[in-house]
């Protein structure tokens, strides 16, 4: 059976992201800082030899896979509704505090996508992209939350947070599954799970 290698790459820095706001599906840009640390990415990925680039169609994912995808010489093949950003219903734009407190459940916030149902449609969306691209490397540009959750059931494992323009390298294997190697840019050990 057939390896198939997947860069999971949070989008860079927006506004929001700077002021500790929940984003969620809100289509919010990068900013400057952002740009750079999509530019940045690109020394790292350069390490490895990439067959395709594929993001979420929000903007801040999409155009920090176009930078990436230009610093490399390559395009984006394509940009896939289910890597959008998990929906956080109200608490989206909300900062830590009282009003945001309010909203929040055990599985998330009142109102929004669960964290069941997020990790589901990422997880199949990667699943699917391992199944188009069997054998051949893919760099996936999304989204903080929905990597964190989907990678986190991938390999049945709590992941803590996922930094911007990280790199986070998972193989898959249509036996064996899936294994982590990279997160947040540094090789996996004991520590970077709970």
């Amino acid at each position: 059976m057939t390896l198939t290698t997947f860069a999971l790459i949070r989008h860079g820095q927006t506004d929001w992201n700077a002021q500790r706001r929940l984003q969620g599906s809100t289509d919010i840009p990068l900013n400057d800082v952002g740009r750079g640390q999509a530019r940045d990415a690109v020394a790292t990925l350069s390490a490895y030899e990439w067959d395709a680039v594929v993001s979420s169609p929000l903007s801040r994912a999409a155009e920090t896979a176009d930078l990436i995808a230009a610093g490399l010489g390559l395009s984006v093949a394509k940009r896939v509704p289910e890597l959008t950003e998990r929906h956080f219903g109200p608490a989206e734009g909300l900062q830590g505090g009282p009003e945001l407190e309010a909203l929040r459940t055990p599985d998330g916030f009142r109102g929004a996508e669960s964290d069941d149902d997020a990790a589901t449609r990422g997880l199949g969306a990667l699943e699917a992209l391992a199944e188009e691209f069997r054998g051949r490397r893919v760099l996936v540009v999304a989204h903080g939350t929905l990597i964190r959750l989907s990678l986190g059931r991938a390999i049945s494992r709590t992941l803590q947070s996922i930094d911007n323009a990280a790199l986070n390298l998972v193989h898959h294997h249509p036996v064996d599954g899936w294994q982590l190697e990279y997160l947040n840019g540094e090789p996996l050990t004991a520590a970077a799970i709970s």
